[in-house]
């Protein structure tokens, strides 16, 4: 058999696989909602902790996000679920956005090695700078029987 033919028969499977799991298994999508959520989310200065911890949105909805830094050393800022990653300057503010199409919570975090210190008697560290995302599912919409 031509190495051609086997390479076309190859794609075609692969094509045709991919296509029926997003139509039969793993097709479920977020609708977007076209709502637009504004968050402001600060690290707040020498206490390795953002502000707020934690805020809720409504899968589908288009985050804005503005991240501050208010230390005197580099931060960062991630959010794995989607796709979100940037570097966060000292002393800087970073603007951020992306549609949540996932419901869960999820959480957010400095991603830049921040050191550590002490905040109301207690050592904090990089490793604290965790907050949360919640992201509440889409209920379908009830049919109107009129």
């Amino acid at each position: 058999m031509n190495k051609y033919i086997i390479i076309l028969i190859v794609l075609v499977v692969m094509v045709g696989g991919g296509i029926g799991y997003r139509t039969f298994i793993g097709g479920e999508r977020a609708a977007v909602t076209g709502d637009v959520r504004e968050f402001t989310v600060t690290a707040q200065k020498n206490k390795w902790n953002w502000s707020p911890e934690t805020f809720e949105v409504t899968q589908g909805d288009l985050i804005k996000l503005t991240v501050v830094n208010q230390d005197d050393y580099d931060h960062g800022f991630a959010i794995d679920q989607f796709g979100v990653s940037q570097r966060l300057p000292a002393r800087g503010t970073i603007h951020i956005e992306f549609i949540v199409n996932t419901a869960g919570e999820w959480p957010y975090y400095c991603s830049v090695a921040c050191g550590s210190g002490m905040v109301d008697g207690e050592e904090r560290t990089h490793f604290d700078q965790i907050g949360k995302v919640g992201v509440m599912k889409v209920l379908p919409r009830a049919e109107s029987t009129q």
